[in-house]
C-alpha cells in the first residue's frame, strides 16, 4: 500500500502561496497593462478598452483574493465555524468569473473551520472538471456534526482533472507534490482532518464529488 505523503508546514504553506500567486499573476498583471495604456498619450484611442480591463481584472483579482483569504486561510472569522453564508457570497464572487454558473443550495449553518474549507476547496476541484462551462452544484445534508457534502457539475465536456485523484488520497502519481498540485492536495489533508472520506467520479457525463463523515474509532 502506497504511503500517503506528509508536508511539513512550511512546505505547505510555501506551495499554497505559490498557487494564489499563480491565480492572481494574470489579473493584477493585466490591471498594469492597462494603467501603462492610460498613462501613454499616444493610445488615446485605447483608453476606454483600457479602463474596461482594469476593471475586469480588479473585480476578478478581488474574487480570488476573498475566496483564497476563506478557503486557505485561517480568515478573520470569529472562533473555529464558518458562516456558509460567507462561503456562498466568496464562491458567487469566484463563479461570476468562470464559465459555469453555481447553484448554491447550502442552507444557512454553522460549518467547523477545516469541513467548510474543504467545501470551498472542493468547489475549486469541481470548477476544473468543467473547463467549457455547465452547472456546479453544492450540497450540504445530514445532522449537525455529521454532515456530508456533495458536489456535482454537468456540462459540455465534463471530466475529472488530470491527477486528482492520486493526490487527493495523498499518494500523487509522481510521488511528490508541486505548485500545481497543491490544492487538490490540500483538499485531501482537509478531508483526513475533518475525518471525512471523499470520492470522485464521473456518472452519465456527471461529475459527482463527495464527502462523507466516517466512522469515529474507539481506543
Amino acid at each position: 500500500m502506497t504511503s500517503i505523503i506528509e508536508l511539513g508546514a512550511a512546505d505547505l504553506a510555501a506551495l499554497l502561496c505559490s498557487r494564489v500567486c499563480h491565480d492572481l499573476i494574470n489579473p493584477v498583471g493585466a490591471i498594469g497593462n492597462g494603467l501603462e495604456v492610460l498613462a501613454d498619450p499616444s493610445q488615446k484611442e485605447m483608453a476606454d478598452f483600457a479602463r474596461e480591463l482594469i476593471e475586469n481584472s480588479a473585480k476578478q483579482a478581488r474574487a480570488k483574493l476573498e475566496f483564497a483569504r476563506l478557503a486557505f486561510g485561517a480568515s478573520s472569522t470569529a472562533g473555529t465555524e464558518i458562516d456558509t453564508r460567507e462561503a456562498e457570497r466568496v464562491s458567487s464572487l469566484l463563479m461570476e468569473c468562470e464559465k459555469a454558473d453555481l447553484d448554491w443550495k447550502v442552507a444557512p449553518m454553522l460549518l467547523p473551520k477545516n469541513k467548510a474549507k474543504l467545501m470551498l476547496n472542493m468547489l475549486l476541484i469541481t470548477v476544473g472538471g468543467v473547463p467549457r462551462g455547465g452547472t456546479v452544484s453544492v450540497e450540504v445534508t445530514g445532522e449537525a456534526g455529521h454532515e456530508a457534502i456533495t458536489l456535482t457539475a454537468t456540462g459540455p465536456k465534463t471530466l475529472i482533472p488530470n491527477a486528482v485523484p492520486g493526490l487527493l488520497a495523498g499518494t500523487p502519481e509522481e510521488g511528490n507534490v508541486d505548485a500545481r498540485g497543491i490544492q487538490p492536495f490540500y483538499t485531501g489533508v482537509l478531508a483526513r482532518l475533518s475525518n471525512m472520506g471523499i470520492n470522485i467520479a464521473l456518472e452519465d457525463d456527471k461529475l459527482r464529488f463527495t464527502a462523507d463523515p466516517l466512522p469515529t474509532t474507539v481506543d
